[in-house]
């Protein structure tokens, strides 16, 4: 009988034999980038792949996700052939138009490597499918492409939303909802990162929660040179708006880690008459829920204080974000063990827990319900979210978060899935799936404010 070090070696075995077609999947991901909810290319190759490696599987969860199940070789310990293990890899592209890769046609990227986790989640998923190692596994794997990672492109959402195509606007939001993580006992997932120095694997930390603001300036057109005097100027109402989110910057506290950030979507018709429909999209960051709520509420003062100076309206959308990441000891634990043997330590770093990086992640939503952990490997280089964000290091940037997934997944399942019980029991939950829900429909909030009344 093969010991747990041994189901180890023949998994990365097979994922080292297949590594040159890992990483093509992943490079086919990076030639079609394709932005939240509009993945289905992207899509369409995952589900090949799942034909090819004869995984059932569910499709067009949340618009484009897909959802595999592979129950393991050995009796399951619970009744329900649990427990469920999920290798999540994140179907979407940014918007970067000046990228290398990007689509001439939509400016989608991949500035962030979510190409990198499609090939890692396969890649992993090919290691534990070797019929010697599945066959020792209780449980069940789930390999799951989850869509619209990247909260981006509002205006479109909100109409998908209208449409009832979808409820919340974030892949991993959505799936919650529709209850496709219920039957999930434990999540993972590994990101590619640029800043980590020498080192190669990186486990700890957490992320910002946020709240999105679509907003939208209603002025009064008029011709801008003959009669200015006659219109309201709904730019200048945001731009004043602007002025006044930055003059709170002062009264961030460090420790919250607080980033207010936006982009001006719409800002006129024409230069020659005074803009009636300006259009922000706008981004509130906080290390807590609390003080995500604190600052979305003076954000909201300052987009009134716009339309009260200039006397126009303003429709201020709140969507609920992210939560911040909570990663369970537990499988950072195994996380690191593995990540030495396949980096060795000096190529491992453990990042303090409070060690927050100011992005967000729909990761972070789901590790409030379940056991889930959101490591970073290697292999890039240039800022996040740029043109200059590029793979340069495939081996770091899949293989090796591949080999050490699946390599945790071993621990987790094997010996009947020992590892995997100790996990979930002793993990508390910050809230349930109902709470979830109910604390993100509180988020939601659509306000119109007419300045000329005030």
């Amino acid at each position: 009988m093969l010991t747990v070090q041994e189901l180890k070696r023949r998994a990365c075995e097979t994922i080292e034999k297949r590594k040159k077609e890992i990483v093509g999947i992943a490079q086919q991901v990076l030639s079609h980038p394709e932005a939240g909810f509009r993945e289905y290319r992207t899509a369409g190759l995952v589900a090949q792949k799942f034909n090819e490696l004869r995984i059932p599987h569910e499709s067009g969860l949340a618009l484009t996700g897909l959802k595999g199940r592979i129950p393991g070789g050995a009796p399951a310990p619970d009744r329900n052939g649990g427990p469920r293990v999920a290798l999540i890899g994140e179907l979407d592209s940014l918007v970067v138009t000046e990228h290398p890769h990007a689509d001439p046609q939509t400016g989608a990227a991949h500035a962030c490597g979510h190409h990198c986790q499609i090939g890692m989640m396969l890649g992993a998923t090919m290691g534990l499918l070797t019929p010697e190692v599945l066959e020792r596994l209780s449980g069940e794997i789930v390999p799951f492409a989850v869509p619209a990672e990247e909260f981006i492109e509002v205006e479109q959402r909100l109409e998908l939303r209208a449409q009832k195509k979808l409820e919340f606007l974030g892949g991993k939001q959505e799936l919650i909802r529709l209850g496709r993580f219920d039957d999930v006992d434990i999540a993972m997932m590994c990101h590619t990162a640029s800043d980590m120095g020498e080192r190669k694997f990186a486990v700890g930390g957490t992320s910002n929660g946020h709240v999105v603001k679509y907003v939208r300036y209603i002025g009064r057109g008029a011709h801008a040179g003959s009669s200015p005097h006659r219109g309201v100027n709904a730019l200048n109402a945001a731009s004043f708006a602007l002025q006044a989110i930055n003059s709170t910057r002062e009264t961030h506290r460090a420790e919250d880690t607080v980033r207010i950030h936006g982009i001006m979507t719409k800002g006129g018709e024409a230069v020659n008459a005074v803009p009636a429909d300006v259009r922000l999209e706008w981004r509130v960051r906080s290390a807590t829920p609390q003080v995500v709520v604190k600052n979305s509420q003076a954000v909201d003062r300052c987009f009134k204080s716009g339309a009260l100076a200039v006397g126009a309206e303003v429709e201020i959308t709140t969507i609920p974000g992210y939560l911040p990441m909570r990663n369970d000891n537990r499988l950072q634990e195994l996380f690191r063990n593995n990540a030495i043997e396949v980096v060795g330590e000096k190529g491992t770093m453990v990042m303090p827990a409070g060690r927050n990086r100011g992005g967000s992640t729909d990761m972070g939503d789901l590790s409030h319900l379940l056991p889930a952990i959101h490591p970073y490997t290697g292999g890039a280089t240039g800022p996040g979210h740029s043109k200059s964000y590029v793979i340069n290091d495939y081996e770091t940037a899949v293989i090796n978060p591949a080999k050490i997934m699946a390599m945790v997944v071993i621990d987790l399942l094997a010996d009947g899935a020992k590892q995997a019980k100790e996990v979930k029991s002793a993990h508390k939950a910050a809230m349930s799936r109902s709470a979830y829900l109910r604390f993100q429909r509180e988020r939601a909030e659509s306000i119109r404010f007419d300045g000329a009344a005030h």
